[in-house]
């Protein structure tokens, strides 16, 4: 605070030390604090943080829950769910507006409901009805689309209004009771109904489903709360979008829909593209592609012609080419006949130094029947002296035969086997026996008592 100039009474402060001065005397006269509203507005910001509002029939509340405040908050933040908020009242200066720093969250109000509602959002989820892979893609331009919502209304006359506007279709419209006693089976029904219908059938079916009513309270959105409902959606095979409520109202059937619009109007925008600017699409991207055609065309059409350019007279070429073959094919013709007669004169040049052949076969033969005296006397002589060893080797041959040994009276004793026997011992009587003389064979059977058999002399041992 600055000093007060003479003749004021009033302080001085800086922006700063008002907004301090402010924000102080907040969190010292409220402290924390519990504030009932509904939640609206509601942002998830990267960084963890979420920004909303609280607000009631007469005034808003902004709010801020910072991340480490997140996993402690009892139930997770949604649009339109009305709350009771405990936290500590702070301004923020720098957009000088005040705030609430939220800790702890619970459901006001309808208390009871709105908890069977998130135990229900919780049970299905946990099922995976909600889960993101089984959302279906929402056809670009339906042939027919179905409506599932109360017959009377805005809501059916904004939806078809809408829809006659954007791109015309054809419309079926499966009227149902929105809220009350029976409405979240006719609903349910009125989902399985389409899904039922055949294609082809004298009903068309529909290629795009919305589900639809005006805003109201939680009571009056009950119906597409209900289980039934929320199962019949994520059953669908028809691509669904739901639009029930305002923007701040969140239904189950939502989590189930494959689309959420956040009210029937904006569900018939994103049901159907405008015709309009789809024709005028379709013309700009015809008229791109014209253009683009037009201009590889010419830019082809300009390369061609500078290619053309370096392209040489392809007549004077091949005329040049012919005249080049005529005159290599005189040379040849020339070079040819040069080259016989070169070869021809060397040809004679060499016979005039060769010999005769006759010459130089009658020398070959001459040598050859040299050749021939000198081998018919080198074999004479090796026969004589091969002759001469063998003489002197056969009686040498003939003295260690056993052929002589039987010349002269002996014989050579044989088994039944052939084997010679070389011993008495191996001789029992009535074994027969053969016996080789020099000139022929006899056989015989052995007689007498057997050999006794003698002590081996032993013989001396070696010292070794």
């Amino acid at each position: 605070m600055q000093d007060t100039p003479p003749g004021h009474n009033l302080p001085e402060f800086a922006v700063s030390e008002l907004a301090t001065a402010i924000r102080r005397t907040l969190e010292g006269e409220f402290g924390r604090i519990r504030v009932r509203g509904e939640i609206t507005e509601l942002k998830r910001y990267p960084s963890g943080h979420v920004y909303l509002s609280l607000k009631d029939e007469n005034a808003k509340l902004a709010a801020v829950i910072w991340k480490s405040a997140v996993p402690r908050l009892g139930l997770v933040p949604e649009n339109g769910v009305e709350v009771i908020a405990t936290g500590k009242l702070t301004t923020y200066a720098d957009r000088s507006t005040y705030q609430l720093q939220i800790e702890r969250l619970e459901y006001a109000g309808e208390g009871a409901l709105l908890a069977r509602i998130e135990a229900l959002r919780k049970a299905l989820a946990a099922e995976g009805l909600f889960d993101a892979a089984r959302k279906r893609p929402i056809p670009r331009i339906p042939r027919v689309i179905g409506i599932v919502t109360s017959p009377r209304g805005a809501v059916i006359r904004d939806i078809l209004h809408r829809l006659a506007d954007r791109f015309p279709r054809e419309v079926l419209v499966w009227p149902v009771a929105v809220q009350g006693t029976g409405a979240a089976e006719q609903i349910a029904a009125a989902i399985h109904g389409f899904n039922a219908l055949p294609e082809g059938g004298a009903i068309p079916r529909p290629d795009l489903l919305i589900v639809a009513r005006g805003g109201g309270s939680l009571e009056d959105l009950m119906a597409f709360n209900d289980e039934a409902v929320v199962r019949a959606a994520a059953a669908s095979a028809i691509p669904l979008i739901s639009a029930v409520g305002h923007e701040t109202d969140t239904t189950l059937i939502d989590f189930a829909a494959d689309l959420r619009a956040p009210t029937p109007t904006a569900a018939a925008e994103l049901a159907v593209p405008v015709r309009v600017d789809l024709v005028r699409h379709l013309d700009q991207l015809r008229a791109r592609a014209s253009s683009g055609v037009a201009r590889i065309v010419n830019e082809r059409r300009l390369r061609l012609e500078r290619a053309e350019r370096f392209i040489p007279d392809l007549p004077a070429l091949i005329s040049a080419g012919q005249q080049r073959l005529d005159d290599r094919a005189a040379r040849l013709d020339a070079a040819i006949g040069a080259l016989l007669a070169t070869r021809r004169h060397a040809l004679d040049r060499i016979a005039a130094r060769l010999p005769h052949p006759r010459e130089t076969i009658a020398a070959r033969r001459a040598t050859l029947t040299l050749l021939g005296h000198r081998l018919d006397d080198r074999v004479a002589r090796a026969l004589a002296a091969a002759e001469a060893r063998l003489g002197g080797l056969s009686p040498r041959l003939d003295s260690v035969s056993y052929q002589s040994v039987l010349a002269r009276g002996f014989a050579l004793v044989t088994d039944a086997a052939g084997h010679a026997v070389t011993s008495s011992r191996a001789v029992t009587p009535g074994k027969r026996l053969g016996l080789r003389f020099a000139d022929g064979d006899a056989r015989a059977i052995a007689e007498g008592t057997p050999p006794r058999r003698t002590k081996d002399t032993p013989t001396q041992e070696t010292l070794l």
